[in-house]
C-alpha cells in the first residue's frame, strides 16, 4: 500500500501534502503502535505507548487530520502507559479505515484483530 488511491476526493488536503501526512501516521504507527483492534466496520482503536510528548502528537495529528478529512471522528484518550486513539467515520467512508488500520498494522507488522 505505497500509493495514495485510498486517499478520498473528498479530502482537502493539497495534493503536494499528502505523501508527508502519511509519512507522518506511518512513523507514529511505527514508533508507538501497540494493537489495532477493528470495533466495528466504522470504528477502529489503536493503542500507542506512552512516552514524552506522545499524547500532545497524537492530538495534534488527529486535529490536522480532521481539518482536512472532516468524516473523521477522533477520540484521543491518555491512560497510564498509553495513548488510545479511536478512529471513526460515516459508512461512505469505511474503506478509507480500512486503508488506514492496514496502514497501521502494516507498520506495527502484524494482523489486526
Amino acid at each position: 500500500m505505497t500509493g495514495l488511491d485510498w486517499v478520498p476526493q473528498s479530502c482537502t488536503l493539497p495534493t503536494a501534502e499528502r505523501p508527508l501526512r502519511v509519512e507522518e501516521w506511518d512513523t507514529l504507527f511505527a514508533e508507538r503502535l501497540r494493537q489495532v483492534t477493528r470495533m466495528d466496520p466504522r470504528l477502529v482503536r489503536l493503542e500507542l505507548a506512552d512516552g514524552l510528548g506522545v499524547e500532545d502528537r497524537v492530538r495534534d495529528l488527529a486535529e490536522r487530520e480532521s481539518g482536512c478529512c472532516s468524516f473523521f471522528a477522533f477520540t484521543v484518550t491518555a491512560e497510564p502507559a498509553a495513548v488510545t486513539l479511536e478512529v471513526a467515520v460515516d459508512p461512505a467512508h469505511k474503506p478509507v479505515l480500512e486503508a488506514l488500520a492496514a496502514r497501521a498494522d502494516a507498520a506495527r507488522g502484524g494482523d489486526a484483530r
